[in-house]
């Protein structure tokens, strides 16, 4: 590698050290910034953000910034003429007019021409090209390069891992696992009853605190088999049915969502299995349960209404779940002998 071809490297490798800091914090300050708004924000954003779906993508640019570390740059001239390291070396420091560019393969030379005949000019092509070259100690330089990005990438997973523990501190003190054992047991129980109601069998609720059935990967707010006598509900959603039960606090459509999410449940343990129309019978008998567990009629109806507003705008992934046409007053799924439609 010529002097030219190393000054060239060490740009590069300037280059990409001065971009990946300002990159890698901008960043870490998103991620920041994103955890507080999950933690302090609406409830919609916790139950549409997976809170692990934002630190895999933290993860996995981190990895990416210390990839492109090491990664040396492509070397590339800045220049189209002669660099100061040619000039020098024929003599030519103020003026390089009279240097030739000579390609040989992949090489460029810069041969002193001033007339010289052809015999002449090969020549100086091969004597250029036999002239022995200064190796720049490139490895050294790798490999000190690569210290200050180990240290950036852990800084990231330090980073990482106390957002985590930010999250596990919060989570664990708040929501339903902030709840006392008997009182999650209690309410547990009287969810189990409400869905018996809905079964027309004895059922049983559990709220699936270790992510085993629902939430997280599973990514469902509930799940239950069809005929069955047992279903699983998200902590956060049976947080929602306990603080309207037993402490009489509404979070709109939270509130809503999880009696739809017991509702429906409940038909499938019923032996409903069609998810269209265990979606319609479910949003009607949430009224009901909406009311026994302390909502007003009113309040219970405008939210199962909502429920059936919010479905119909659904698509991609949530299409098996859209109410079918007949989903409405006086039609085939019309619970009336239930219950009110919405």
């Amino acid at each position: 590698m010529s002097t030219t071809g190393r000054d060239r490297y060490r740009r590069g490798v300037d280059d990409v050290a001065d971009r990946l800091p300002i990159s890698l914090t901008a960043v870490r300050v998103a991620l920041v910034v994103f955890v507080l708004a999950w933690i302090l924000g609406p409830d919609e954003l916790r139950s549409a953000v997976p809170i692990w779906l934002v630190f895999l993508i933290a993860l996995g640019l981190e990895v990416n910034f210390l990839v492109g570390a090491f990664r040396a740059p492509r070397a590339r001239s800045l220049e189209r003429g002669p660099q100061t390291a040619d000039r020098e070396r024929y003599g030519y420091e103020d003026d390089g007019s009279d240097l030739l560019l000579v390609r040989d393969g992949d090489e460029e030379l810069w041969i002193p021409y001033s007339g010289a005949t052809d015999d002449e000019l090969e020549s100086l092509i091969a004597e250029a090209r036999e002239r022995p070259e200064e190796e720049p100690d490139v490895i050294v330089e790798e490999r000190r390069s690569r210290w200050p990005a180990v240290r950036r990438f852990l800084t990231g997973l330090g980073v990482i891992g106390v957002l985590a523990l930010v999250i596990w501190f919060v989570e664990s003190r708040t929501g339903w696992d902030a709840v006392a054992g008997d009182t999650r047991a209690a309410a547990a129980a009287r969810f189990s009853e409400e869905a018996s109601r809905v079964a027309e069998k004895p059922v049983t609720i559990r709220c699936d605190e270790s992510r085993d059935y629902v939430g997280f990967v599973q990514h469902a707010d509930g799940v239950a088999l069809v005929g069955g006598d047992r279903a699983y509900l998200t902590p956060e959603r049976c947080y929602d049915l306990y603080r309207l039960a037993f402490e009489g606090e509404v979070t709109s459509s939270q509130t809503a969502r999880a009696l739809a999410v017991l509702a429906h449940e409940a038909w499938h343990l019923r032996g409903v299995r069609d998810e269209g129309t265990t979606e319609c019978y479910g949003l009607q008998s949430g009224v009901e349960i909406g009311v026994r567990l302390g909502l007003s009629e009113e309040t219970a109806r405008q939210m199962m209404r909502q429920q059936l507003t919010e479905n119909r705008l659904r698509s991609g992934a949530s299409f098996e779940y859209l109410v079918p046409a007949e989903c409405r007053d006086g039609g085939r799924l019309d619970l009336s002998n239930v219950t009110d439609f919405p």
